[in-house]
């Protein structure tokens, strides 16, 4: 039992581990890359935004040498470059090779794979609509493949007041960190409005994000409190909160252990615990050690799917790397 003021708390008897969780395989990339280019090129290396939305991602990769930057104009002539996983536009990567940057491009690949879809159906005289989050940099980087081409949306009402050429064919493209749940009823009002919608060919929700939406699916009606290890900045983390509030079960997003409010534990048997995918791992184990030490003995996990996706390293870095250790 521990003691909060004058409130007793018992500590939970519980916690069941979401899996998976975590690091998705663009992000474990993404940072990998970073690190790889330091140990290639050296310190510093600059990142244009931050490589993934965890800060303490950022903060690890910055004490070893990395500088973040919002714009690639503010990196030095000649420096290494790194464009972040949540992908860039076109302008960028060209103000960076103007710069006569050393680019190494970090997008995601199911990011770059929406990149290329987007420049297809624009070359076809398609209209865009895209489902996703106004200011978001993987929106902002997909928009900017074909700006005037694409329109952006995030609910169905925004879908009521699209201003579209009648005459040419529409189709649509998403966010890749929103899961099929999210964008349904955008997707429905897509094509109740219009009816020849030429569907994408291929899905092109992130399979981390739609796996760990489902985990908490799963977590949460066996929980009766869910913590959610991850950053305000991740759109992604923020979501699984919501799937556990939707299920009625009361969730916290926090960035490290020291952040669980006591508090929170009154009455709780049960605590569901799963990460975004851009928060690390030793920050769970952290999270698992603060429970233990209040003790807490069974540690379960709620094993949904088994993931083993793996993204390689970019050419020009790939082969840096191996003419080093030459």
């Amino acid at each position: 039992m521990q003691h909060l003021g004058t409130l007793a708390v018992m500590a939970p008897h519980t916690l069941l581990l979401a899996a998976p969780r975590g690091f998705c395989a663009g992000v474990d990339r993404a940072v990998l890359i970073v690190e790889k280019a330091l140990e290639a090129y050296g310190a510093p290396v600059h990142v244009r935004h931050e490589i993934v939305h965890n800060k303490h991602v950022v903060e690890t990769l910055r004490r070893k040498g990395a500088v973040f930057v919002e714009d690639e104009s503010e990196v030095p002539e000649g420096a290494v470059i790194v464009f972040s996983a949540h992908g860039s536009p076109p302008e960028a990567f060209e103000n960076s090779k103007r710069l006569g940057h050393t680019l190494i491009d970090a997008t995601c690949p199911l990011v770059t794979k929406v990149h290329h879809e987007a420049r297809r159906y624009a070359r076809d005289g398609m209209q865009i609509v895209m489902i996703g989050h106004d200011g978001h940099q993987e929106v902002v980087g997909t928009m900017g493949q074909s700006p005037d081409d694409i329109r952006l949306v995030e609910t169905p009402d925004d879908v009521d007041e699209l201003v579209l050429d009648e005459h040419r064919d529409v189709t649509y493209i998403t966010q890749t960190t929103l899961s099929m749940d999210e964008t349904a009823d955008v997707v429905d009002r897509l094509n109740a409005r219009f009816p020849a919608l030429r569907q994408p060919k291929s899905d092109d929700i992130c399979y981390a994000t739609q796996n760990r939406q489902d985990a908490v699916k799963q977590l949460a009606p066996r929980s009766d409190l869910v913590l959610v290890v991850g950053s305000q900045t991740s759109s992604n983390s923020k979501r699984l909160v919501e799937v556990s509030k939707d299920r009625s079960v009361p969730a916290y997003l926090i960035d490290e252990a020291s952040e669980i409010d006591e508090a929170w534990l009154e009455g709780v048997g049960t605590v569901g615990l799963t990460s975004g995918a851009s928060a690390p791992e030793v920050l769970v184990e952290e999270v698992i050690d603060w429970f233990r030490d209040r003790g807490v003995e069974t540690v379960d996990t709620v094993m949904v799917v088994d993931e083993d996706v793996e993204f390689s390293m970019p050419s020009n870095l790939a082969r840096k790397l191996a003419g080093s250790t030459t």
